[in-house]
């Protein structure tokens, strides 16, 4: 896989990782993580994926970008290695709201703190740029790593949908959400524009 140079000035980036825009070669890695069977079961997906369909997948995200969707690609500053990946989708501008989906693809990578610094740049992106007022997520019972790294960035539990959804045989509860302007911008943290330059 051809990877993009870096900007020189990434638009939307944390300490550790910036975001990048999806390129179409970034499918076959796409394709590769998500065919993972442990990788799967944090995520909504439940059969393997061809890159036949993620390149359906690609196009028709080519015509929700920047509109009711933002979808990225995380890459670490070390190496510019694509890591995993981190969006918005139901972007409703009316009201502020909007959701988030993210997933590590390097699994050698959990744990590290990657997926939370990825997460401060989208939501620097979020309610520094697009002006939104709420943006919430959905995390299964049984991913305490990921509810860890949700409750770092600021997000309450807004409420559980019980035995929601049917994964690893069984039934699990589903965790919604949400963080607000006021509680992102009560953080202290850097934001992302207040990084220098590399």
């Amino acid at each position: 896989m051809t990877v993009p140079d870096r900007p020189q000035f990434p638009v939307i980036r944390a300490e550790r990782v910036y975001l990048r825009a999806p390129e179409r070669s970034d499918v076959p890695t796409f394709v590769r993580w998500f065919n993972d069977s442990e990788t799967l079961s944090y995520l909504s997906m439940r059969t393997p994926m061809s890159e036949a369909a993620e390149d359906q997948w690609f196009n028709q995200m080519l015509t929700q970008q920047g509109k009711d969707a933002y979808h990225f690609v995380m890459c670490r500053f070390e190496d510019d290695r694509p890591i995993g990946t981190i969006g918005l989708f139901r972007v409703d501008e009316v009201n502020g709201n909007a959701g988030i989906g993210v997933g590590i693809g390097e699994k050698s990578l959990w744990g590290q703190g990657y997926g939370t610094d990825a997460m401060f740049a989208l939501l620097d992106f979020g309610f520094g740029q697009l002006r939104l007022e709420r943006m919430w997520l959905e995390v299964y019972d049984f991913n305490a790593r990921a509810r860890r790294s949700y409750d770092k960035c600021g997000f309450v539990l807004e409420g559980t949908e019980r035995h929601a959804i049917f994964k690893r045989g069984e039934f699990h509860d589903v965790h919604l959400m949400s963080i607000l302007r006021d509680e992102w911008a009560a953080q202290t943290r850097k934001k992302m524009w207040e990084y220098d330059s590399r």
